[in-house]
């Protein structure tokens, strides 16, 4: 006999998120910090992205939520076209991490860099990555507001 399912705490009505991180690109098989620069997936990462749309072809899901990146959309309309999922939502709130000054360095390079030495010494989650980038607290509020909102 299974053990029983524990109710949830927040009552019968409660939404099942499943995130999904977008396939490989060839910058991730290079190291180099990819940020908001718009990589397409690469062979592996259509691989990956079908492989993931089988397994969640097996799973209920009234809808797709993606950043505005081409990984992600290819990895969401791949996901989307197995699952049958028509409601996809293109959402620019949950596009990566802007990366500052470190964006296209190789990330053996980008530690090197006095600017990431300083950033890292700090355990500060408002302080923004050197070159404009976002700081964690930054990237979190702008990142949390979609996903309640849609789930």
């Amino acid at each position: 006999m299974s053990p029983a399912i524990p109710a949830s705490p927040h009552g019968d009505h409660f939404a099942e998120l499943v995130v999904v991180r977008h396939g490989q690109t060839e910058w991730n098989v290079s190291s180099t910090i990819q940020g908001r620069v718009d990589q397409e997936l690469n062979e592996t990462g259509r691989q990956q992205a079908a492989m993931v749309a089988l397994r969640l072809s097996q799973e209920a899901k009234p809808a797709a939520v993606y950043s505005d990146l081409k990984r992600a959309d290819e990895t969401a309309q791949m996901i989307a076209a197995a699952s049958s999922v028509t409601d996809l939502v293109r959402d620019q709130a949950l596009t990566e991490r802007h990366m500052g000054l470190f964006q296209g360095m190789k990330i053996d390079d980008a530690l090197k860099t006095n600017a990431y030495k300083s950033y890292s010494s700090n355990n500060d989650r408002n302080e923004e990555l050197p070159g404009g980038g976002e700081s964690l607290n930054q990237l979190s509020e702008r990142c949390v507001f979609p996903l309640e909102r849609d789930s």
